[in-house]
């Protein structure tokens, strides 16, 4: 997969930026893996899902949020201390109550992918705490972002299962 395109916001995917905080090292002296997924969730979910007008903002007009179904992290190389982030989120798929998304971790400094991180979230009224239809303009909102991401084609590592490779 290429990294976005910075200079055509119509087909560039949604990007945030961010700073490895110190508290967020661990003993061997990199990124620990639990802030891996607080950076993907409240850094790059967050603040692309506000900007699909289906975070914070919309919980509270409308008492529907997002739950996680499931995700997958890649931890691909390190990040240290200081190290400037950039983080990018994908559209994958749809449907009428879910999304699946994938967002990328790259160290902006030194220019390499990082990790990624592979999310399948459902749609879910939160009074009765079951599962609901995003309306028809949201539908729009995510058949446009979800060309965008297809101008970006698949990403690598997409879909992959956990397991322990045997040989025959």
């Amino acid at each position: 997969m290429t990294d976005h395109d910075r200079t055509n916001p119509a087909t560039s995917l949604f990007t945030v930026s961010a700073e490895v905080q110190p508290q967020w090292i661990d003993y061997n002296g990199h990124m620990n893996m639990g802030y891996y997924v607080v950076a993907f969730d409240e850094l790059s979910t967050d603040a692309w899902f506000t900007s699909l007008d289906i975070g914070a903002e919309h919980f509270k007009r409308c008492n529907n949020s997002t739950f996680t179904l499931g995700c997958n992290i890649d931890y691909l190389r390190e990040v240290f201390a200081g190290d400037r982030l950039r983080l990018t989120t994908q559209l994958i798929d749809y449907d009428h109550k879910r999304l699946h998304y994938y967002h990328c971790m790259y160290n902006e400094d030194k220019d390499y992918l990082a990790a990624t991180n592979e999310c399948l979230t459902l749609y879910v009224d939160m009074e009765t705490r079951r599962s609901t239809s995003f309306g028809a303009d949201y539908m729009q909102r995510f058949e446009q972002e979800l060309q965008r991401g297809q101008a970006h084609g698949m990403p690598a590592g997409f879909g992959r299962k956990l397991g322990i490779r045997r040989s025959s």
